[in-house]
This record gives structure tokens, C-alpha cells and sequence, in this order.
């Protein structure tokens, strides 16, 4: 029983289910931005490229043969997922990482610690003691 207990305790903390939520969204809006790309962004390069459709870009490396299907190098879908990472990489970079370094920058930096005193004040402050401890 320790073990759900300990396991339930992990799973309800807050920062577990932020995390959780920040996945589900994150993966909704890789969705977003993979239509985006491919629907959106791809298609009018592709009409500028003289009517270039990117999802079907492929190199066949082996011609089908009887009932064995052909090896294909689908490089246009690669490059379609390039694509998707560099918006999301873009729209993380814009909307977490660059927000955090500027709160990071506004934080006032922490005063300097004063100086250790000398091996003289050291000395003065024992013998100052000394003295207190007799009573003078």
C-alpha cells in the first residue's frame, strides 16, 4: 500500500499535471503547425517552384517488383518536417525562452558580500573579545 500512496502522492502534484497538460497542448499545436506547413506555407512555394507538391518529393530507390512495393526515399515529407520544427522552435523560442531571458535580465543581480576583514581586524576583534571576557 506504501507504494500507491507514494505513487498517488507523485502523480497529483501540481507540477506533474502541468507537465501533463503542457504535453497535450504541445501536441495539438504541433498538429496546428504541421497543417500550417503543409497546407498552408508549402503549397504557394511550391506553385512558385513551377507547381511542386513537397509531400510527394521521393527518389524511388527500387522499382516495385510483383507484389513487393517500391523503396522510396520520401525526402518531401522530409523536408515538410523540417519545416514544422523550425515554426515550433521559432514559437517556443518567441513565446518561453525569450520572454524568461529578459525576467532574468530584470532581476536586480545580488548586492556584493562585504569583504572578509583582514588577518589584522581578525586579530583586534580577539583581543577586543578577550578583554570583554575579564571584564576591562
Amino acid at each position: 500500500m506504501n507504494f500507491f500512496r507514494e505513487f498517488r502522492e507523485f502523480a497529483l502534484r501540481g507540477n506533474v499535471i502541468d507537465m501533463a497538460v503542457g504535453i497535450i497542448v504541445g501536441a495539438a499545436f504541433g498538429k496546428i503547425v504541421s497543417s500550417l506547413v503543409g497546407d498552408v506555407i508549402l503549397p504557394p512555394i511550391g506553385l512558385l517552384l513551377g507547381g511542386v507538391d513537397f509531400s510527394s518529393l521521393a527518389v524511388t530507390l527500387k522499382a516495385a517488383s510483383g507484389d513487393k512495393p517500391a523503396v522510396v526515399l520520401g525526402y518531401g515529407r522530409f523536408l515538410q518536417t523540417v519545416v514544422d520544427f523550425l515554426i515550433i522552435a521559432l514559437a517556443i523560442f518567441l513565446v518561453i525562452v525569450k520572454p524568461v531571458n529578459m525576467l532574468k535580465k530584470r532581476q536586480p543581480a545580488a548586492p556584493p558580500s562585504p569583504p572578509a576583514p583582514s588577518a589584522e581586524e581578525q586579530l583586534l576583534a580577539e583581543i577586543r573579545d578577550l578583554l570583554k571576557s575579564r571584564g576591562g
